[in-house]
């Protein structure tokens, strides 16, 4: 399971290997069985929304139990670091959420998931956009951008863990 920490929308998708045909080396690409986004009210205090985060991730690991949670690691901005705060926040119940239902979590800097699916660590919006849907399979990009994000999350750690041997076909 990939997630994508907001404050007012955290996008998730979770993915499993595909069954791999008895002749190719290489399987299908992984399928997603659910992706989409938590809501927090909006204008709600921190508080509400950071309730808002953890309810909705309980109960999508409640629904999809996953083998791991992966997030993208915090990163700040020196002009921008209220953002970086308010981000852990978010990550913190995230993680809190995976916590209480035994769910490993992982987390990856932001260059390692781009450069997992791309190659290269500074790949713009774009290449992202076409690793992920050609990675999945998709005809588009799943909508919001939260979705696509918390997709390349998944994707990275899937691909890690394939690569690791961590992954059954």
């Amino acid at each position: 399971m990939g997630v994508d920490p907001g404050l007012g929308v955290t996008g998730y998708a979770v993915i499993e290997p595909a069954p791999r045909a008895a002749s190719g080396l290489i399987g299908p690409p992984p399928l997603v069985i659910e992706a989409g986004v938590i809501r927090a009210r909006r204008g709600g205090s921190l508080g509400d929304r950071l309730d808002a985060i953890y309810r909705g991730v309980i109960e999508v690991l409640d629904l999809f139990p996953p083998s791991a949670l992966a997030l993208e690691q915090v990163h700040s901005r020196t002009k921008h670091p209220r953002t970086a705060i308010l981000m852990a926040h978010a990550r913190g119940v995230i993680v809190l959420a995976a916590a209480r239902r035994g769910v490993p979590v992982v987390g990856y800097a932001a260059s390692r998931i781009k450069k997992t699916l791309t190659g290269h660590g500074r790949a713009p919006k774009e290449q992202m956009q076409h690793a992920i849907r050609t990675e999945l399979g998709l005809d588009r990009l799943p909508e919001p951008h939260d979705v696509a994000d918390a997709c390349a999350v998944a994707l990275c750690h899937f691909q890690i863990e394939r690569n690791r041997g961590g992954l059954l076909p």
